[in-house]
Formats: structure tokens, sequence, C-alpha cells
């Protein structure tokens, strides 16, 4: 299950559950849209990978116990601020590879 992580780890800036600007990798890592277009260039600086819009979790049960109030996101803050100059060093051959292909 998704954690749900309550903020950008490059910038920290807040993205509860319910935000459309919350991207994450297949690992998880979490950053807000303006960081992944504007710093990491679709680049995950922990895998290499790309990313996509993070689901929204349903706030209430519409069926099975499947909602933030039996689920809820995590609370624990990975602020890792990018160090950019190395991260355009290792994302400068691989940034212009579709991430499916990566």
């Amino acid at each position: 299950m998704l954690e749900l992580r309550p903020t950008c780890e490059h910038c920290n800036t807040p993205l509860p559950p319910e935000s459309s600007e919350a991207m994450i990798c297949s690992y998880e890592c979490t950053f807000c849209k303006n960081c992944v277009k504007n710093v990491i260039e679709n680049v995950c600086p922990n895998c290499g990978g790309g990313f996509c819009q993070r689901p929204i979790r349903p706030s209430i049960n519409h069926k099975g116990n499947n909602f933030l109030g039996n689920d809820p996101a995590s609370t624990v803050i990975k602020h890792r601020a990018v160090d950019i100059q190395k991260h355009k060093l290792f994302a400068r051959d691989i940034k212009n590879i579709d991430p499916k292909d990566r």
C-alpha cells in the first residue's frame, strides 16, 4: 500500500493525501510537480526512474474499509534536498530516455 508521504523530498512542500501535485517513482520517492519538472527533470535522484502522479486515496469508505480513515497517510517526512550539481551529472545521460526504457 502506498505510504502517501506528506512532503516533497526536495523542497519540503506539503503534499497532503488529496494533493494532485504529488509525483512518485516506482519506489514511492515523492516530489512535487514543480521539482519533478524544473529541478530533477523527471529523473528520480534515488533510482533514475521516472515519475507519475500519485493516486489519491478515497477520504470516505465507499467499499471494504479502503479509505484514509482506515489506511492513513504517512506522517514521516523524508526531506532529502537534492544536490543539484550532482543530479545534473547523474541525469545528463538518462533524462532524454523515456522512463519505460530506462
